[in-house]
């Protein structure tokens, strides 16, 4: 039976409780128009499933939405859907009428209507176990669950004598037990794909360049090998590339390994978007799977930023020989698209669940023993290593003791940490008591002094970067580029992250008082020295992306031009100069949001937390921001409450 127009009549109210999207109701009017006798669970889980992808998620799982519909939904409390509950009668009589449905009962609806499919085919829902997916991104998730398959399977069955001895002079001694640096390198050697992840300061970057040249020293070793490794280097953002970079480069020269080892490891790093050959206004790439790239490995760093689209288009693009090496922090925050790819791939890579066959790979590399594993993990986890030791932050650093708290969830050791400044120096808590809070004007208006003042504190603030502007302008214009440089490093040892676009604690809101304090006389949206931007959509003529940070500086005529560092500049000092007047898509980047803060560090990070709970303000995102500090973290609280209730909160 069904009634498709009572069903939107129901959606409507749904949407007015502000529980689902215009969109999503268009979706279900949609699948109504395509088959006008579609049952009333069949638009249902259309328009779910269209609200799934607006959180991130790119299915909807029908058994988890039967037992829990309003922690699957991140609608109100599951509380909310028992009758007995009376916070608001007319809409929570409406709430039942998806909940009356059981598994099955979803199931068979799904699997007789001419809108799902069971497989291929070009039906606009796939139903696929439990889970129900759009059928782009089935697809999607077909491609990488096929692609990753066929590289987990062994390419070798040991290692030659050589390369253990090469191993052995890479990885002498370790204050791990076991060297899990040394365990991703043997790990990453048995097989086409690897995941090498870890917290701040772990040394994923070191791991990958002694892995690189590992790699170059095995096939310098074949039988007949005439040809240098071609080895690509990629991240999904520019800054993320430029990071991975210069980490590389300063990895490169501690690293006692032959000159034309160094030289055949890649310096350079690419965004994905140009790696794959971006198309203008198109989702489609240069690089497929009938024209793909041209590489014997390829490494992606910040992994945990990509989404299912990109990974799929990604693993559709390289040959089956290609080796794929993936960098990053299982525990930040999944991307902005759908589909938190990362996070999922690594699943039960914490358990160091290896079954007996990696474990016999391992042996003779690895002289510390594993201890038996609790459960045998997932194919993919016998490709995964996690670097659990930090080497940036020691046992007195409040950033790594807090960010561990954070992410195990320990709320009261959070506290501990937070209000011990005196142990821990790097450490530093402010609630506020209204939008104009001296205090707040004062973090973000701090100056030390220039660095040949002396060391500048880390606690700087924007003070800090508009002396640089002011003090440092040079008086012929060939030294401009490298003035920009100093201007842009100037103003990265300084952010503000917020949780919230919108409100008086959101990005919006603040960068407007941000403003007003460091330009009292500058009137509202003109541009001006010394502001700030951030790219907020990709630009392919422009050769800038999403999340790039330029600075509007005058040139050496006088004229307003906004200051871009320019990706694979390498050593020499490069700055892409664009008229603010070509610049549609930017916002002003005082304050950003930790999800633009992905891919970037800081040697100082104040996170603002909004005044209410919030769907987005999760453990996830706080671990993210803590880790984006390198030397200084300020949490400022519009409410003392807000920060516990968070890190209690997890996406996972």
């Amino acid at each position: 039976m069904t009634n498709g127009l009572s069903v939107l009549k129901n959606i409507d109210k749904w949407i007015s409780l502000g529980w689902l999207s215009h969109l999503d109701r268009a979706f279900a009017r949609f699948l109504l128009d395509q088959e006008t006798a579609a049952s009333d669970p069949v638009l249902w889980a259309g328009a779910l499933v269209s609200h799934q992808l607006g959180r991130g998620e790119v299915y909807l799982d029908l058994e988890k939405l039967c037992q829990q519909p309003g922690l699957t939904l991140a609608v109100p409390n599951d509380d909310a859907w028992q009758p007995e509950i009376d916070n608001d009668a007319e809409a929570i009589a409406e709430l039942p009428v998806i909940n009356a449905y059981n598994l099955e009962q979803w199931k068979t609806a799904l699997s007789r209507s001419l809108l799902v499919g069971l497989g291929q085919g070009n039906t606009p829902l796939v139903l696929d176990g439990n889970r129900l997916y759009l059928r782009r991104y089935w697809q999607y998730q077909q491609i990488l669950d096929k692609s990753i398959q066929q590289r987990l399977q062994p390419v070798r069955a040991h290692l030659p004598k050589a390369l253990q001895a090469q191993l052995t002079a890479l990885f002498p001694v370790s204050p791990e037990n076991p060297d899990w640096q040394k365990m991703a390198c043997v790990l990453a050697l048995r097989a086409r794909f690897a995941i090498i992840t870890g917290g701040p300061g772990t040394g994923k970057t070191t791991t990958l360049t002694k892995l690189l040249a590992l790699l170059i020293m095995l096939a310098n070793g074949e039988p007949n090998n005439t040809r240098k490794l071609n080895i690509l280097l990629a991240a999904p953002t520019g800054k993320a590339a430029a990071r991975v970079s210069e980490s590389i480069r300063k990895a490169l020269e501690h690293l006692e390994i032959p000159d034309g080892i160094k030289a055949g490891i890649p310096k350079k790093a690419s965004t994905l978007h140009r790696l794959l050959g971006s198309r203008h206004d198109s989702r489609r790439y240069v690089h497929h799977r009938n024209n793909p790239l041209v590489a014997d490995i390829v490494i992606v760093d910040e992994a945990s930023m990509i989404d299912l689209e990109m990974m799929a288009s990604l693993l559709d693009a390289l040959p089956d020989s290609t080796q794929l090496i993936l960098l990053g922090d299982k525990d930040q925050l999944a991307s902005v698209e759908a589909g938190s790819v990362m996070g999922d791939l690594c699943r039960g890579s914490e358990n160091v669940a290896y079954d007996e066959q990696t474990r016999k790979w391992i042996r003779p590399y690895i002289d510390e023993p594993l201890g038996e594993p609790m459960t045998v993990g997932s194919a993919i986890n016998q490709q995964t290593v996690v670097l659990r030791y930090s080497y940036r932050f020691g046992e007195h650093s409040g950033i790594g003791q807090l960010a561990k708290a954070v992410n195990s969830g320990n709320s009261a050791q959070a506290q501990v940490i937070l209000n011990d400044s005196e142990h821990y120096r790097d450490i530093h808590r402010i609630v506020l008591t209204d939008p104009a809070d001296k205090r707040l004007k004062q973090l973000v208006s701090a100056n030390p002094g220039l660095p040949d003042e002396g060391k500048p504190e880390s606690r700087q603030g924007y003070g800090y970067y508009l002396d640089v502007i002011d003090k440092k302008r040079p008086a012929v214009s060939a030294h401009y580029s490298q003035w920009a440089q100093q201007v842009l490093a100037a103003f990265d040892t300084f952010q503000v992250l917020c949780a919230l676009r919108r409100g008086v604690w959101g990005v919006e809101g603040l960068n407007q008082r941000i403003e007003q304090w460091l330009f009292p006389r500058q009137k509202p949206s003109l541009w001006y020295e010394g502001r700030p931007v951030m790219i907020t959509r990709n630009d392919y003529n422009l050769g800038l992306m999403n999340g790039d940070v330029g600075i509007t500086l005058k040139d050496s005529t006088g004229k307003l031009r906004v200051a871009f560092p320019c990706e694979n500049s390498g050593d020499e000092v490069k700055i892409l100069w664009i008229s603010p007047m070509r610049l549609p898509d930017v916002e002003t980047a005082f304050a950003i949001t930790v999800h633009k803060s992905q891919g970037s560090e800081f040697n100082h990070v104040a996170l603002i937390l909004p005044e209410t709970k919030s769907q987005v303000l999760t453990r996830e995102l706080v671990y993210t921001a803590v880790t984006r500090a390198k030397e200084n973290f300020t949490l400022l609280e519009s409410r003392a409450d807000i920060f516990n209730q968070a890190i209690l909160s997890t996406c996972k």
